[in-house]
């Protein structure tokens, strides 16, 4: 069997864009004169720019942290490197394969019921009957959903959702992982069995892409990171140099 080629990320010139549907004329004029970044397209409509010219690479063995404030568009590009947005500009390569956990239901079927879930997650990684039955065992032994596991996920409760979402996010070993925040939200007891399990993930894949508001998070497990302001880059590099521009006061 053929290796898997290394991982890599290369990402040049990015812009996405959004169209607005709703707003009325007061509204439109609000955002106007705010943060929110606007243009008119060819059509007429107006887009809200979730990224513009974002640009760099990663290699096997980068971890690297996105920082900014709400809107910023730290999910708008991990969606984007998840192949879930498509570029309007510029272009985007990932090599290898992809492991995203930017949302606890992200490709489930809320009619479905978590082990039937579980069999689509392993059936979308091509895996054999032995080891979907595998992974569902793994899962359910960590998510401890006991007879839910058999029931339609849209009667679970949010807690049981985020237990479901990660067992099964973290069972399966990518080259690429990408993680938004949730991830580190569920509550201390689950933490505290999940944390292991999360660092075992983090250490085992070549490429790290995370968001988070947790500037210890980035310190502990990112050798870079890319503070995102208005959807641009405004820094880029070693974390402290990064985390303490970013964090700094503003000025006056």
């Amino acid at each position: 069997m053929t290796p898997p080629l290394p991982a890599e990320i290369e990402v040049a010139g990015l812009g996405i864009d959004f169209p607005l549907y709703h707003g009325n004329a007061r509204s439109l004029k609000k955002l106007m004169v705010s943060s929110v970044r606007m243009r008119a397209d060819a059509r007429h409509r107006v887009l809200v720019q979730a990224l513009r010219d974002v640009s760099f690479r990663l290699t096997s063995g980068d971890r690297l942290g996105l920082v900014g404030g709400n809107g910023a568009g730290k999910t708008t590009l991990l969606r984007a490197l998840a192949g879930l947005y498509e570029p309007v500009a510029g272009r985007l390569r990932v090599q290898g394969s992809i492991n995203a956990l930017l949302d606890p239901n992200l490709g489930m079927n809320i009619d479905l019921t978590g082990r039937e879930n579980i069999a689509l997650r392993g059936q979308y990684h091509r895996l054999t009957r032995h080891e979907i039955a595998h992974l569902a065992e793994e899962v359910a032994n960590f998510a401890e959903l006991g007879d839910f596991l058999d029931l339609p996920v849209r009667i679970y409760s949010a807690g049981m959702l985020i237990r479901l979402g990660f067992g099964l996010a973290t069972a399966i070993r990518p080259q690429v992982l990408l993680m938004d925040e949730w991830i580190l939200a569920g509550d201390a007891a689950f933490m505290d069995k999940a944390r292991a399990r999360l660092e075992d993930l983090v250490r085992g894949a070549e490429i790290l892409v995370l968001s988070t508001h947790m500037p210890e998070v980035i310190r502990t497990w990112c050798t870079r990171v890319i503070w995102l302001d208005q959807g641009q880059i405004r820094a880029d590099g070693a974390p402290d140099a990064v985390l303490a521009a970013y964090l700094a006061p503003p000025a006056g």
